[in-house]
């Protein structure tokens, strides 16, 4: 599990699932986490509000070069709605701009909240870390400007309310990367004509992350000094265990070591491949890398190198 030395500290290198509190930001749980594993290679796969809690994967050593795949995961969130208010920020935290009471029916909400079953063309908000010439729609936003922002197809496959309480509706949504919760709470109040604003939003699984296997960061701290941390780290390779698992010849162990791409016989493979993308090991049997077909020169070229050893280069070479 571990990759390399860092400053004489063992590395650790895959995904614990973090479980971020309220208060935190992202960033934060990435700068404490620094600090406890004494490692600076950490990055995090989706950023929560601060306000919000739940699952934050966080990806250590060489698992931050998988954080795009990581980023493509569905999720899964509970939120609370609070109808007949609308605020700048999308949720209670920002400033109210109007407010007003919710003439709606029970059923009228219900019937609104699942009128976005299965998906719809969202606008980002305004305050989120989306880029428009090439600033942060939140700079812009502490600017006070207001900017036009392009609606991006999201994919909502499962929405449940789990209790209506007017003003509140309490629900848990399946959705796409790239949904703000927010701007769905937002999208729900202006159905109804009575304004609407997110009150609190727990993430409760990202991919086969779940919330019940999170750990705290004291939890976290806690383990570390016990000795007992490796043993919640989960290794890359699981992150591929859907892609087929191959070697290759011993005479091709120095091209994958150097990030080339290979061809169907140094992979040990058929002349048809073993699907879009697999993962490779070297000709001793140890997960190396994860590549990915290209069809146009019937071979597979590197879609990330990640070697536990720490002793590969860094990114592979331009193919």
């Amino acid at each position: 599990m571990n990759d390399g030395k860092e400053r004489g500290d063992l590395v650790f290198s895959g995904i614990l699932n973090v479980y971020k509190e309220a208060g935190y930001t992202s960033n934060d749980v990435i700068a404490r986490l620094r600090g406890i594993l004494r490692q600076r290679k950490i990055g995090h796969a989706g950023t929560l509000d601060p306000a919000a809690v739940g699952v934050l994967p966080t990806l250590l050593g060489n698992a931050t070069k998988i954080s795009e795949y990581m980023m493509d995961h569905e999720k899964t969130y509970e939120a609370v709605l609070f109808l007949g208010v609308r605020t700048d920020t999308q949720d209670m935290t920002g400033q109210i701009l109007s407010s007003s009471g919710v003439n709606a029916q029970e059923a009228e909400v219900r019937e609104a909240v699942l009128s976005f079953l299965g998906g719809y063309d969202q606008v980002p908000p305004m305050y989120s870390a989306k880029q428009k010439d090439g600033k942060r729609l939140y700079d812009l936003a502490r600017e006070g400007r207001v900017v036009d922002r392009e609606a991006v197809r999201v994919k909502i496959p499962e929405i449940e309310i789990l209790e209506i309480s007017l003003p509140r509706v309490h629900f848990r949504v399946k959705c796409s990367k790239g949904t703000y919760i927010r701007t769905l709470c937002a999208d729900i109040g202006e159905k109804l004509s009575c304004g609407g604003a997110m009150e609190s939003l727990t993430r409760t699984r990202v991919g086969d992350f779940y919330i019940e296997d999170s750990l705290k960061l004291d939890e976290i701290e806690r383990l570390r000094d016990l000795g007992e941390l490796e043993g919640r780290i989960v290794p890359i390779e699981e992150m591929f265990l859907d892609c087929l698992r191959t070697r290759t010849i011993p005479e091709a162990d120095r091209k994958l070591l150097n990030g080339n791409p290979l061809t169907m016989h140094e992979l040990s493979l058929p002349r048809r491949g073993g699907g879009d993308m697999i993962r490779v090991c070297g000709s001793d049997g140890e997960f190396q890398a994860v590549y990915q077909l290209d069809t146009r020169r019937n071979l597979y070229k590197p879609y990330r190198i990640l070697s536990y050893r720490g002793d590969l280069q860094d990114e592979p070479s331009k193919v």
